[in-house]
């Protein structure tokens, strides 16, 4: 499966070393670039990527409005929020607007290109110092319904950075019923991502920082 990914980052210079970067990889096409947050919006209409590498200090429109209006108009869009900042609430914005990744600028073309490879499956995909921050940062307000065994072991996946086709092979089901565990899940818990599923795992105790940093 090929990706058709959109980069939106402001500064010409890199969006060029991310297009060398990811062009080198024969399953990701860059199919357009968004020089600002309102182009990023735009162009994901138009072109309907699978992934937008979403730089978050934009012009214009900021780099966490764009991904909220993204998932929130084109759901089947999935976001990877890529930036020089590591601030917590820049972190934790970027997830609760929807991003399922969150790189670091300094992260080099093979884990580049498998974010971008785990965010077209729908798998989470933290740099290891996000996903750090994330866990002492984020808390889940509401007390949750109390999650069946199965809908643990599904949830430990997920935060494992498994797929839905992924689940459902190693737990022996169908994927419309992984699909309905998910969504049981997501109401239980009382939150609107499987990016933040897996972060109550870990706070949990159910998976480790480390394996979700590796998701």
């Amino acid at each position: 499966m090929t990706v058709r990914l959109l980069i939106a980052e402001d500064h010409a210079v890199v969006r060029q070393g991310l297009m060398m970067f990811l062009k080198l990889d024969d399953g990701v096409e860059v199919v357009g670039e968004a020089r600002n947050g309102r182009e990023a919006v735009e162009l994901a209409h138009q072109l309907t990527p699978d992934v937008v590498l979403m730089d978050l200090l934009m012009p214009v429109m900021d780099g966490i409005s764009a991904i909220a209006a993204i998932r929130r108009e084109l759901p089947d869009v999935e976001v990877v929020a890529l930036t020089s900042f590591l601030e917590d609430h820049l972190v934790v914005d970027a997830l609760r607007a929807g991003a399922i990744g969150y790189l670091l600028k300094d992260t080099d073309a093979d884990g580049l290109r498998k974010a971008v490879r785990a965010a077209a499956s729908g798998q989470v995909h933290l740099s290891p110092a996000a996903a750090a921050r994330l866990v002492r940062d984020m808390r889940v307000t509401n007390s949750p319904g109390p999650l069946t065994r199965r809908e643990v072991e599904v949830l430990i996946l997920l935060a494992r950075g498994r797929s839905n086709k992924e689940v459902a092979r190693e737990l022996s089901i169908g994927q419309q019923t992984v699909k309905t565990y998910v969504s049981s899940i997501l109401r239980k818990l009382d939150v609107q991502s499987r990016t933040q599923a897996a972060l109550y795992a870990v706070q949990t105790g159910l998976v480790s920082t480390h394996e979700l940093a590796q998701a």
